[in-house]
This record gives structure tokens, sequence and C-alpha cells, in this order.
């Protein structure tokens, strides 16, 4: 689990029609190479014949949206029109443009005459919270016309069309999805720390999102927070940094499958905010729990199948150091404490916000990624770190020991 979580199934867009066309060169089947980095699916897509970008592959987004407005003034890409857009929080409202003629080719796949959202400012800031270069979403209106494939062990994306897809014979075990505006949403039990189940909650499945599963509170009298949980940055959506807590549930089931001490992060949102936006859904199952699946999304017929992969008794890990941590400069190799939680032993030892990271447990910061301090802050109970941090113009270092937090 990664101590920031990028919540794009939050993206919501509000009071808008979008022609989606499925116009796609015929093919039966196309694999699609991706990475997988910091819990996300990201994929490297040819915008207008030109620009080589990557986009992050999400089920949990309606349409593709482009963050990075300056590409297509710089093409003079037509905009349709402007649209008023609902934030994570699902109160904020920000701006995108509807943009359109665009042409989109993720390795054979080519999709002509096709409108995408251009938001008018990069409200996401994806590289500052997740240390990756990226440039835009590819939303569910690119890859809905195919049966969709995705071996997270092989890193490969597999779309075919429907007319000529096989089901596969064994290995895989098949779940009703709900298809609604787009999306895929299934129903799973949760156990809460009250050894209480929960039945039949309704989860987006979301490939957007790099956490495991997000409980939304109030959607349900049983979704109380468990005892250990603390408060936690869920991540950040268009309307800023998105706050909420986090704990550990006992379980979490689908059909057969049940995972155990589950990471959980908590969102509960204002009395104002139109939650029938979130299509009436419980919460959120991300990549920490998918990513231990092959995966094929039949959106056609409305059938999930599932395959375990190696991946599947891994531990769910989260940070043991309370330490929140952006990335700047220009290659993203400047490591600064975004917050640091009250308590925690990284909070302890007297780390603040602000502090800049120059070295952790010998390695130089500028020399490594994002990805790879917080792997060395998830390690296990107990581990000591090392830190040498900048503050202003001082230099100082700090010792202190992991521990569970949750």
């Amino acid at each position: 689990m990664k101590k920031y979580i990028f919540l794009l199934a939050c993206v919501i867009f509000t009071s808008i029609q979008i022609r989606a066309q499925p116009s796609v060169q015929s093919t039966n089947r196309v694999e699609i190479p991706f990475e997988y980095r910091n819990g996300f699916i990201i994929v490297n897509v040819l915008f207008n014949g030109i620009f080589s970008m990557k986009f992050i592959l999400d089920t949990g987004a309606e349409y593709t949206i482009l963050t990075k407005r300056e590409i297509t003034d710089l093409l003079q890409v037509n905009y349709d029109r402007k649209l008023r857009v609902t934030g994570a929080d699902l109160s904020a409202e920000l701006y995108a443009y509807l943009a359109t003629d665009v042409e989109l080719q993720v390795n054979d796949l080519v999709g002509l005459n096709r409108s995408i959202l251009v938001l008018e400012h990069d409200y996401l800031q994806f590289e500052v919270f997740t240390g990756l270069e990226v440039q835009g979403i590819l939303g569910s209106d690119f890859f809905r016309h195919y049966i969709m494939k995705i071996d997270y062990q092989k890193r490969v994306i597999t779309l075919y069309d429907p007319q000529h897809f096989k089901p596969p014979k064994e290995g895989y075990q098949i779940l009703p999805i709900e298809i609604d505006r787009n999306k895929p949403y299934i129903k799973a039990n949760i156990t809460t720390s009250q050894d209480t189940t929960i039945q039949n909650l309704k989860f987006l499945l979301d490939t957007g999102a790099s956490l495991a599963s997000l409980l939304e509170t109030d959607s349900h009298p049983g979704l109380n927070l468990p005892e250990h949980a603390i408060p936690s940055a869920l991540g950040i959506g268009l309307s800023g940094q998105l706050t909420g807590y986090l704990g550990r549930l006992p379980a979490i089931k689908m059909g057969d499958f049940q995972f155990r001490e589950v990471v959980a992060h908590f969102q509960d949102f204002s009395e104002t905010a139109d939650t029938t936006l979130q299509s009436n859904r419980n919460g959120i199952i991300g990549n920490e729990i998918l990513s231990r699946f092959t995966l094929i999304f039949d959106y056609y017929r409305g059938k999930l199948y599932l395959a375990p992969n190696k991946y599947y008794d891994d531990q769910f890990k989260y940070d043991r150091s309370g330490l929140q941590i952006i990335a700047s400069g220009s290659t993203l190799n400047t490591f600064i404490i975004y917050n640091v939680i009250p308590g925690s032993p990284a909070a302890e030892a007297g780390i603040q916000a602000g502090d800049e990271i120059r070295r952790l447990n010998g390695q130089w910061a500028p020399l490594t990624n994002l990805q790879a301090i917080t792997s060395i802050l998830q390690k296990q109970q107990g581990k000591k770190i090392n830190i040498k941090i900048k503050r202003g113009d001082q230099k100082i270092r700090f010792t202190f020991q992991l521990r569970d937090l949750i």
C-alpha cells in the first residue's frame, strides 16, 4: 500500500453528454503491454500521431481525461465547450474542456475522431504525489466495447472483440458485475472489527486506485471506523487533498475469495454532497486487491472472470513511519515531507512537514525514487531508520524504528 493513494475514481463529471465514439480500427484481439508502478497500470499512448504520453488505465473513470491542457493548446485541438466538473469531495466545482476529433493510439489500437476531457488546470498533480510522469487517464469510453483481460503478472492487457471471445474453460471463477455509467461494480461482504459481517455491499472495481479498499462510511450504518483507525490523507482528487481515516478490516470476501487484515481507507462526505453521483456505492476495491488476480471484464454480459496469481497471498502492507512524502523537481527526485502523522515514530523523532529528505538508510535520496523510499518505510516492525533531512539551512539526522500504526 502506498502512502499516497490517488483516487482517480473520484473524478466525477456532471450534467454532460459526451459522444464516446467507438471508432477503433477493427481487430479481433489486441495485446497492450503496461508498466505496473506504485499500484497503477500505465500504458503508452500516442496522441494525435505526435506526442508519446503515459496514461493510467482506469476502469473507475467514465471518460478519457488529459490533465495537461498545454498539449491540446499547442496542437490547436478544437474545444467544443467548457464543462463544470465536481471534485472528489463531491462539493468543489472545477472546469474541463471537451476536446473533439482527437486520435489516440495504444499499441495497435487506434481510436479515431474521439472526444476527450481536458482539465482546465492540472488539478490532480499526479507527478507530485506518486513520483510518476503521467499525462492522463484512459477511461472506460476507450475500452468498454471490448472484453478486457488484465494480466498483472505478465503485465499485459488483452482486448477481445466480443463476437470472437471464447470464455476460459478452467481456472477462473465467474462473478456477476453491474455496469453503471460504463463502470463495473461488484457485490462483496466485509467483516468489521465488531466481528459483524455486512453482506452485499456495492464496490466499484477501480484500476485507477492504488489502494486495497475504501469504504464510504455514510453509505451504510454498519460501516464504522475500526478501533485502531488513524487520521490519514486518502489521496488527491480534483478539489485537492482528500482526508479520512485508515485502518484494517478483518476480512473482505468476493465470491469464494477472501482476504484478511485488509488495509482500508474510510471516507465520509459532507451533508451537502450529492452522493447519487457515486451510483449509490459503498466503496472502492482497487489494485492492491485486483492485482492478485488475472481479470477478465465482460462488460456486455455483466461478468467478471477471476483467476488468482502469485501475488494472491501477499500481505497488505502500509507505511510504518508516519511520513507522507511528495516528489518535486524537474526529474521528480526531490522528496519533501508533506505531512507527519501525530504520534507516529517519525513525529516522535522530531521530523516536521516541509523537511526535505537527503539520505535514507545510507541511500542518497536524489538517486532514488518515491517508490523505493516508500518500500523502505514499509519494512518490518522494528526496522531501524536513519534519515538525514534538510530544514532551511540546517542538515539534521534522525533515527527511529518502524512500528505498526494500524
